[in-house]
């Protein structure tokens, strides 16, 4: 049996959109309604769904934060979810749904679009059942390639316009603002609402998140290895990969191991 979660946080949208998917899929099961992203992830990674709704605006993770910590969590050897984002964007950002070949859905949901939607997925999941064994790993990086591009594209997850480079990062202690050259660090974490800033020499906190920060770096020098976590690439020493798949960086100058999320471990493979 396909299985399904969708993810909404307004109540009488979500039900409307449980009614028109079994009106038009009936042999679709839906797992659960997640209120918010955070549940959308808890909720995905325990049922395991085939198909995953998410709806782009939701309190605290985002549609597609959820998608991305729902593709770095998925298990290794297992095909994520297909992915169909529920939003109400306008046309500039639809376009972006469109080049990332991930479906979508405008709201006030439309039984014709949505009509659509099944069918493709309809589709996309015959495929997968009718693959060979040995491509699920093929489909798995497929699914996250699709994700990749939608976090990349320009008004989705990254910005429309190129933000001015920094150079030096201003990390306030106390009456103290230490200037410190972004060519010294060797990587950044997301800390709650802060991002640890790691040099060989000591952590800075400064107040901002990953996310507004990481359009200021340089994206040939500065790379990110997991939704919360960017380092500098030539600060990284090995890319050790286990049996299960996992890949975990050695650094130069500084002990400590990164974990590098599946959807960014595409980054490390031999030239």
């Amino acid at each position: 049996m396909t299985t399904a979660l969708i993810a909404e946080d307004e109540a009488l949208l979500a039900e409307h959109l449980r009614a028109e998917l079994a009106r038009l899929w009936p042999e679709l099961q839906i797992t659960g309604i997640a209120p918010h992203g955070a549940a959308a992830v808890e909720m995905a990674l325990a049922q395991r769904p085939d198909i995953a709704f998410l709806d782009i605006r939701m309190p605290g993770l985002s549609g597609l934060e959820a998608a991305e910590a729902i593709g770095e969590e998925w298990p290794q050897g297992e095909t994520p979810p297909l992915l169909v984002f529920v939003t109400a964007y306008d046309q500039y950002a639809l376009q972006a749904f469109e080049r990332a070949a991930v479906d979508y859905v405008l709201k006030p949901v439309q039984p014709e679009r949505l009509a659509q939607t099944v069918a493709r997925l309809r589709e996309a999941l015959r495929q997968r059942a009718s693959a060979p064994a040995a491509d699920a790993e093929v489909n798995a990086e497929a699914t996250l390639a699709q994700l990749r591009a939608l976090l990349g594209a320009p008004g989705l997850g990254a910005p429309a316009n190129a933000s001015p480079r920094l150079t030096v990062i201003q990390a306030g202690q106390g009456a103290a603002v230490h200037l410190v050259p972004v060519n010294e660090v060797i990587y950044f974490e997301a800390a709650d609402k802060y991002v640890r800033v790691i040099t060989a020499e000591r952590e800075h906190l400064i107040r901002t998140s990953l996310r507004e920060l990481l359009p200021q770096l340089d994206p040939e020098r500065f790379w990110q290895v997991h939704r919360g976590t960017v380092v500098r690439c030539d600060a990284v020493a090995t890319a050790l990969r286990d049996d299960a798949g996992k890949v975990t960086l050695t650094l130069r100058g500084h002990a400590d191991r990164l974990t590098v999320s599946r959807l960014y471990a595409h980054r490390f493979k031999p030239m």
